[in-house]
């Protein structure tokens, strides 16, 4: 009898315990009334359950009904949610949309984007994960993900397209108690070899055996930023971090930024950049996704 259930049944029942009527529910589904107390009363044969007490003068849900509300009202919006993915899947949309963000790309511009892809799309389920240098890209090259932001990547693999969302400016820190934090006027190479450097290591092969601003022979290699930035503000090393990372650190005199010889500017500039394969472009909600970001290029910097 439970096999006999049917979809229709569950969306009159989730209706009259909407409406707070059988009444109002039939109104509300363009139906009679007794249609939908005939509908009630067969679920409630089917399911060998009481859902509605009609003993007042409004049917109201006893405790068993209120517990298998909360189920009906699952199967029903499951089955909104294939229907609404098929359709667009019919129409060219991506039955999912899974993006690797670089560590690099700011949390709060990350969490807006999503929130705003949600509202847009919200039958297309979005898998994001974060990753550093070639552990962002690898995914793309290998099929698991569609998309990706990625900062500077030194040479791009063949058959990738890159679109320049934004730029990031990256700083070099150091704890406010650190030795390099005393040092007056621009800080040489050689100082700053004699102390140990936090560096920002990869998780794929894609960079293997190249290094990116390694100056001290003596390195810490981290795989998480936000263990970098602990580490720092712990004293442990200095290194270089995406200054909206450090911001407020720096303001309340946990970190200092450090004044580099070879960098004049005071801070390096790298672009970030939406990359996907040229064979497998995005659909329209990737593409959504890549103007949206391009047009909130200021609160990325």
């Amino acid at each position: 009898m439970l096999d006999g259930v049917s979809l229709d049944q569950l969306r009159i029942f989730v209706a009259a315990a909407n409406e707070g009527s059988f009444s109002a529910a039939a109104r509300s589904l363009n139906r009679t009334q007794s249609a939908v107390s005939e509908s009630i009363a067969n679920l409630e044969a089917q399911l060998r359950v009481t859902i509605f007490d009609r003993s007042n003068r409004y049917p109201k849900l006893t405790p068993t009904g209120a517990v298998l509300l909360n189920d009906a009202r699952a199967v029903v919006a499951g089955v909104d949610a294939m229907k609404a993915r098929a359709k667009g899947i019919s129409s060219g949309l991506e039955a999912e949309l899974v993006v690797v963000f670089d560590v690099f790309f700011p949390l709060d511009a990350l969490s807006d984007s999503a929130h705003a892809f949600y509202a847009h799309f919200p039958a297309t389920p979005l898998r994001i994960s974060v990753e550093a240098l070639g552990g962002v890209i690898q995914p793309v090259l290998d099929g698991r993900a569609g998309l990706a932001l990625l900062a500077s990547f030194p040479t791009p693999p063949q058959g990738i397209i890159a679109e320049q969302i934004t730029r990031i400016d990256l700083i070099t820190v150091a704890s406010a108690d650190h030795p390099l934090a005393a040092f007056t006027g621009p800080i040489p190479r050689a100082e700053l070899a004699r102390h140990v450097q936090l560096v920002l290591t990869d998780r794929s092969a894609l960079s293997s055996g190249t290094e990116y601003g390694v100056v001290s022979p003596s390195t810490w290699r981290l795989a998480d930023l936000f263990a970098k930035q602990a580490f720092l503000l712990r004293g442990l090393g200095w290194g270089s971090m995406p200054a909206h990372a450090v911001e407020a650190d720096i303001k309340a005199g946990r970190l200092v930024e450090l004044d580099l010889q070879d960098v004049p500017q005071g801070r390096i500039t790298l672009p970030m950049s939406a990359v996907y394969k040229a064979t497998s472009p995005p659909g329209p909600a990737g593409r959504w996704l890549i103007e949206y970001l391009k047009s909130c290029t200021s609160a990325v910097t």
